[in-house]
């Protein structure tokens, strides 16, 4: 088991590939958590988000981010600054396709606020 890796008796939730995962889907715990977070209830996750999902499935993947809150907390963290850092390392390598993206990114903000 690896430093990230929480022991789970939850039935809703693996731990493989880095990550934890509803079970039998391809839905991140990440997922779920995230959009909780923004303030969808349990119901608009599985019916909006994830209409594959079982409303059970969805309860019982935040039953098992509330019981071990820190841990996952601490995960989504190093999940943030890994992405940030691989973000990174894509803009110094391809610094003339992101120029554009943010070009076309900043102009369709000022057609917007117009």
């Amino acid at each position: 088991m690896s430093a990230t890796q929480i022991q789970t008796e939850n039935p809703y939730i693996d731990y493989h590939h880095e990550g934890y995962w509803v079970r039998d889907t391809r839905v991140s715990l990440d997922s779920i958590v995230y959009r909780w977070r923004e303030g969808l209830s349990p119901e608009t996750i599985q019916s909006e988000c994830f209409p594959t999902m079982t409303l059970a499935q969805v309860f019982g993947a935040l039953a098992f981010y509330l019981d071990h809150q820190a841990e996952i907390d601490s995960y989504l963290l190093r999940a943030e600054a890994r992405e940030i850092e691989i973000a990174e390392k894509i803009r110094e390598t391809y610094p003339e396709i992101h120029r554009k993206m943010d070009a076309i990114i900043q102009d369709n903000m000022q057609a917007q606020t117009q």
